[in-house]
C-alpha cells in the first residue's frame, strides 16, 4: 500500500479548479456563494430567482423576494476565490447564481460568464415541508487514485457524490477529512500552496464540480484537513494550527468574505421539525495526551456553553448534533483523539450527556448524534440512551470493518454499547422491530442520508419522524451486477418518544 501511495505523490500537480461555483451555509433567508477565478479579478455574482417570485408590493422598494434577478460586486482574493453573502431571501425559494466578470478590467475584454450554480433556501421554523440531507466524510484522494477503479472513473471522481446528487438533497454536510494533508506521507502538504493543491485535487473532478454547483454544503474540518492524523494544537511541525484554520476558512464557504472572527461552530434551523448543530473539534481542543479531567476539552468552555444554551432554547422537534468525531463509538482502544477514547475526552462527553439527561432530551427522543471520522458505518446506542449514527467513509478504499462492542481492542471492552448496525459485521443485527430494515454490508464506501417527514406513520394522528438511511457504494462491483445490488445497508425510523 505504501509503495502505491508514494506513486501518487509523483503525479503531476492538479490543474487549477477555476470556474467553480458552490454555495454553503444555506438558511431560510440567506446563503454564501463562491467561485474561483484568477486572483484580483473583478466581477459580480448575479442571483436569479428560478421559481415563482412573490407578488410585487403596491408601494415601496421591492425586496429580494420580489425580484427576478440582481447582482452584487465582488473581487477575487487569495487563490482566486470570490465569495459573497446574500441575505433577505424568502424561505423555500429557488435560486441560480453565476459569476459575471466586469469589462474594462485586466484580462480578456469579452470574458465569458461563469458556470451556473443553484440552491434552495430552507423552509424555516414555521414550515413542516420536508428537508433532506446527506452526511459525508473520509474522501482521501490519494486512496481514490490508488483504487481499483478504471482510469476514466478516477478522472470523473467519487461515484457516491453523483449518487447523492441524484437524490436532490436540500444540502449536504461534509464532516471533515474532505482533504488529507498527510496522505501520502512522503510529500505531505505543509505550506499554504501545498495545502491549496489538496483542495484543487478534489475540485477539478467533474463529479465534484457538478455536485458543488447544485448541492449546498455545510463544511466542517477534522484532523486530516487541519494538520495531520489525530492532530491537536501542539507540536512544532507544519502546517501550524493557525495555517490549518486559515486555509479551511479560505477554501470553502463557511464564513462571509473577510470574516476572520466568527467561529466555525454554528446551528441552522431547517424547518419546524429539525435543527442541526455543527461543532468545531480542532480549534479549541486541549492536548490529546493531557490527562483526562474537568480541564480537558475538545470544544472549549465558550463553545460548550453556546451548545447547551442553544439546545435548551430550541423548540425543534428533533435536535441533531453533527460532530466531526464520535461520542459513542466504540472506537479503537489505541486512540486518544475523541470523546469515546479511554484517556481521551470522556470527562467532557459525560458532562454533556449528563446535561442531556437532566434536560430530558434523551428520554424524549428529541436528540441524536451524527458523526464522521470513523471509516465504517454504524448505529450505536450508549448506555445513557444517546444514539449515534456514523456516516462511514465515502469510498471503498478508505473504508474498513468497525469495532464490535466487547472487543478488548475497542473503547467498549465490556460490551455495554448496543450496536443496532455495524458495517462489515453481519452478525451485528438488532431486532429493532417495525420500522427497521437490515440488509448487511461488507466494508464499503457510503454515506448517511436523512430526511424529515410527517404522516400517520403508526396508525394514529399525524406525527413527525426522521428517516435515516445508510447507503453503500457499488464501485467495486462489476457493472453487470450493480442493478441487483441493494445500495441501502440499513435504515431506521426515528420518532419522538413523548408523542407528537
Amino acid at each position: 500500500m505504501l509503495a502505491a501511495l508514494l506513486t501518487c505523490s509523483l503525479l503531476a500537480p492538479p490543474a487549477l479548479a477555476l470556474d467553480l461555483p458552490m454555495s454553503g451555509e444555506v438558511t431560510a433567508t440567506s446563503a454564501l456563494v463562491q467561485t474561483r477565478v484568477k486572483p484580483g479579478d473583478h466581477g459580480s455574482f448575479v442571483l436569479t430567482r428560478v421559481d415563482e417570485p412573490e407578488p410585487m408590493p403596491a408601494e415601496g422598494h421591492p425586496g429580494p423576494g420580489h425580484m427576478l434577478s440582481w447582482g452584487q460586486p465582488a473581487t477575487a482574493g487569495p487563490d482566486g476565490i470570490a465569495r459573497l453573502a446574500f441575505g433577505g431571501l424568502p424561505p423555500g425559494s429557488s435560486w441560480s447564481f453565476r459569476w459575471e466578470p466586469h469589462s474594462g478590467r485586466p484580462g480578456p475584454e469579452t470574458a465569458e460568464p461563469g458556470r451556473i450554480g443553484t440552491f434552495r433556501t430552507l423552509p424555516g421554523p414555521d414550515s413542516t415541508k420536508p428537508v433532506s440531507f446527506a452526511v459525508v466524510t473520509g474522501l482521501n484522494y490519494a486512496r481514490w487514485r490508488d483504487s481499483d477503479a478504471t482510469e476514466a472513473e478516477k478522472k470523473l471522481g467519487y461515484p457516491m457524490l453523483e449518487a447523492i446528487q441524484q437524490l436532490n438533497p436540500s444540502f449536504a454536510v461534509f464532516t471533515g477529512d474532505t482533504v488529507y494533508y498527510d496522505t501520502p506521507v512522503e510529500g505531505r502538504a505543509e505550506t499554504r500552496e501545498e495545502m491549496r493543491a489538496k483542495w484543487h485535487e478534489n475540485f477539478v473532478q467533474p463529479r465534484f464540480r457538478e455536485f458543488l454547483a447544485h448541492v449546498p454544503v455545510f463544511h466542517m474540518k477534522d484532523d486530516h484537513d487541519f494538520r495531520k492524523d489525530d492532530a491537536d494544537r501542539t507540536g512544532n511541525y507544519a502546517p501550524s494550527p493557525e495555517l490549518g484554520i486559515d486555509v479551511f476558512r479560505e477554501q470553502v464557504p463557511v464564513v462571509p468574505p473577510g470574516d476572520d472572527k466568527s467561529p466555525t461552530y454554528r446551528t441552522v434551523r431547517c424547518n419546524k421539525d429539525l435543527q442541526l448543530w455543527f461543532v468545531e473539534g480542532r480549534d479549541y481542543r486541549s492536548p490529546n495526551r493531557m490527562e483526562d479531567g474537568p480541564d480537558k476539552t475538545i470544544w472549549g468552555e465558550e463553545q460548550y456553553q453556546w451548545l447547551t444554551r442553544t439546545l435548551k432554547e430550541s423548540d425543534a422537534t428533533f435536535k441533531v448534533l453533527v460532530s466531526p468525531t464520535p461520542m459513542v463509538g466504540p472506537d479503537d482502544q489505541r486512540k486518544r483523539d475523541n470523546h469515546t477514547n479511554v484517556g481521551g475526552f470522556r470527562h467532557e462527553r459525560d458532562r454533556f450527556f449528563g446535561f442531556l439527561e437532566a434536560e430530558g432530551m434523551i428520554d424524549s427522543g428529541e436528540f441524536l448524534i451524527v458523526c464522521g471520522d470513523r471509516h465504517w458505518q454504524y448505529h450505536a446506542e450508549d448506555p445513557s440512551g444517546v444514539h449515534e449514527f456514523s456516516s462511514g467513509a465515502i469510498q471503498d478504499g478508505n473504508s474498513r470493518a468497525g469495532r464490535k462492542a466487547g472487543d478488548p481492542q475497542s473503547t467498549d471492552p465490556e460490551g455495554e454499547i448496543v450496536q443496532h448496525y455495524l458495517m462489515g459485521r453481519k452478525s451485528i443485527i438488532s431486532a429493532d422491530g417495525e420500522g427497521m430494515e437490515q440488509y448487511g454490508a461488507p466494508p464499503r464506501g457510503g454515506y448517511l442520508f436523512v430526511r424529515t417527514g410527517r404522516g400517520k406513520w403508526r396508525g394514529g394522528d399525524e406525527e413527525p419522524r426522521l428517516h435515516l438511511i445508510f447507503n453503500v457504494s457499488n464501485e467495486s462491483v462489476p457493472p453487470e451486477e450493480r442493478s441487483s445490488l441493494k445500495s441501502r445497508a440499513y435504515e431506521y425510523y426515528w420518532f419522538r418518544k413523548d408523542g407528537p
